[in-house]
């Protein structure tokens, strides 16, 4: 092996150095090999193919500026070499870049790339205040030793609430006492590890932040951690917490938990006390929190959630709706119905004459009416404090008159009957969200909120709890698989507005399992080759096959009615056991 690099090849990496400084989208995308196999990776995740590395570079806004210390060569042949180099941030600190150079026709280009960035002392994009901990829990308890990262919403005594926004945060006093839900934490023995980001005034489902940034999602590198909750589902996603805190109005502790690969429940509206709370909605706002297993989420359920009123023995009945799947992405869908079927769900035609999109559109309008009304003096007070997003929602909703929202009020809890109707002694089960994570594209992301709000909206017109549990999509699946480019429609992810039962492949009879593979389909089916096992798969610290895609993470969702709450997290205990 040489040391001494093939012809052309330091005029190369120069130019992709000159580019990178530049954030030259153009020459650096010429500078990376075309085509699927052409690798980045770095702390937040590996990056596989040419489109998703241009899709990274296009949504980050340029590198930090550096400087290069050192360079190195391994020179494989003509054609082939690895350069190796130190580099230092003006920011401070020392990091290291590996890239594999290829020769080609149209000259060197890059295949393979690692970058090492300098450690940093906290994730900005993640906490806005982080201690060691922060704040100490009780010396035992339950929840002894484990830690807490609070979504910027509860108050944390001695800290102020920042709302997601740094002008709310500049204004607001410091807390003289806990939240409720904090100090019950506390006193079972959690410790609060910090403060995480969320998006402003908890009023988005993306997870982005036009101040703060978007926290990482080491799920699916390059896309949205989906929101509010983004700051404490990224905590836990990346191991720097146990618990996260979250809420969920309309989605914002079920969506980061589909998008991140976590667990997560929604609790029934009014269960848990939201005192020191900031508001959304409060219709709809309700405390939530995200774990990475199943148990933690039952065991912080005890130390939260109320008695169980009902303790009478009761085996659950899970239905699947097709209309409800038709709702989401076509491999989204399926992946939900093969889980129910294992599960031991049965199909339900009872969904099928709802209009959700009609649903969806009384939840808006509640929602911001009510928004407006605790929030629109401070919106108005504060022109240019929002970010472009959040600030056209409050714009919509500052139209919004009385009229209209009491109109929608009233429509609301006629719904929220229906619900209670449809929803019944039974546990409903439907994805969590309507697709995978998407890419941090503006116009793509109002798209999938609309398609989001189809589906979320139910539990938040019922009240209802919900339960999310991780399920990764097979391996092989890639985003132009699972559908949705940056300009998918509402009707892109979830099928057309007439869609059926049969449009998924079963009418009124059929089970579970018709509507998500063959007769003899499992989990398992969806994860490898014909005979495939678990160890097949990677499972005890084998190897998976060289070139397996390990998927965009997707949840399913569990609905049941009000007050079911413990029953529900016991029973995403035993399929997350099962399955």
């Amino acid at each position: 092996m040489r040391t001494d690099p093939p012809p052309g090849l330091m005029a190369a990496f120069a130019a992709y150095e000159r580019a990178l400084a530049a954030d030259d989208l153009d020459a650096l995308d010429r500078l990376f090999a075309p085509g699927a196999h052409t690798l980045r990776g770095d702390a937040s995740g590996l990056l596989v193919g040419h489109d998703e590395i241009a899709a990274f570079r296009g949504a980050r806004g340029g590198a930090p500026a550096r400087r290069l210390v050192e360079v190195h060569v391994r020179t494989l042949d003509d054609d082939h070499a690895l350069v190796v180099a130190v580099t230092e941030p003006l920011a401070g600190g020392r990091g290291q870049q590996t890239q594999l150079w290829v020769r080609d026709d149209a000259g060197w280009a890059v295949v393979a790339a690692h970058v090492h960035a300098p450690a940093r002392a906290f994730d900005t994009r993640v906490w806005r205040v982080l201690g060691d901990p922060l704040v100490a829990g009780a010396h035992d308890g339950p929840l002894a030793r484990r830690t807490v990262a609070v979504k910027d919403l509860y108050a944390v005594a001695g800290q102020r609430v920042g709302a997601g926004n740094p002008t709310w945060l500049a204004d607001a006093p410091v807390e003289s006492e806990h939240a409720d839900a904090v100090a019950r934490l506390l006193a079972a023995g959690a410790d609060v590890r910090g403060v995480t980001r969320t998006d402003e005034l908890a009023y988005s489902l993306a997870g982005t932040n036009a101040h703060s940034g978007t926290p990482p999602n080491p799920r699916a590198p390059g896309r949205v951690p989906g929101g509010s909750s983004s700051g404490s589902a990224a905590a836990v996603a990346l191991g720097q917490a146990d618990v996260g805190l979250g809420t969920d109005t309309g989605g914002s502790v079920r969506v980061p938990a589909s998008y991140q690969g976590l667990y997560g429940i929604r609790t029934t509206h009014g269960a848990v006390s939201t005192r020191g709370l900031v508001p959304l909605a409060p219709t709809f706002d309700a405390v939530g929190w995200l774990t990475r297993d199943a148990d933690l989420l039952v065991a912080v359920g005890d130390v939260l959630l109320p008695p169980e009123t009902d303790t009478a023995p009761r085996s659950p009945r899970l239905r699947v709706s097709p209309a409800l799947l038709a709702h989401a992405q076509g491999d989204v869908a399926a992946r939900v119905a093969v889980f129910a079927a294992d599960a031991g769900a049965t199909v339900t035609d009872t969904w099928d004459g709802v209009d959700l999109a009609a649903w969806a559109e009384v939840f808006r309008v509640h929602q911001a009416w009510e928004a407006w009304r605790e929030h629109g003096a401070w919106v108005s007070a504060h022109p240019g404090a929002l970010g472009p997003d959040v600030a056209g929602r409050f714009a919509a909703a500052s139209r919004i008159d009385d009229a209209d929202g009491a109109a929608a009020a009233v429509r609301r809890e006629q719904l929220r009957e229906r619900v209670l109707d449809l929803v019944g002694d039974d546990v409903l089960v439907l994805p969590a969200a309507p697709s995978v994570p998407p890419r941090p594209d503006p116009v793509g992301l109002e798209a999938v909120r609309a398609a989001t709000l189809r589906l979320t909206c139910v539990a938040g017109i019922g009240g209802l709890p919900a339960v999310v549990l991780p399920m990764p999509h097979g391996a092989g699946s890639t985003a132009r698989d699972l559908g949705g480019g940056a300009g998918s429609t509402a009707r892109d992810l979830g099928g057309g507005a007439g869609s059926t039962a049969r449009d998924l492949g079963g009418g009124a009879g059929s089970t579970a399992r018709d509507l998500g593979g063959g007769a003899g389909s499992t989990a398992r089916d969806l994860g490898g080759g014909a005979g495939s096992t678990a160890r097949d798969l990677g499972a005890g610290g084998l190897v998976p096959a060289v070139g397996q895609r390990a998927g965009l993470p997707v949840g399913v969702c569990l609905l049941a009615a009000p007050g079911r709450d413990r029953a529900l997290l016991r029973l995403a205990r035993e399929l997350a056991d099962a399955l």
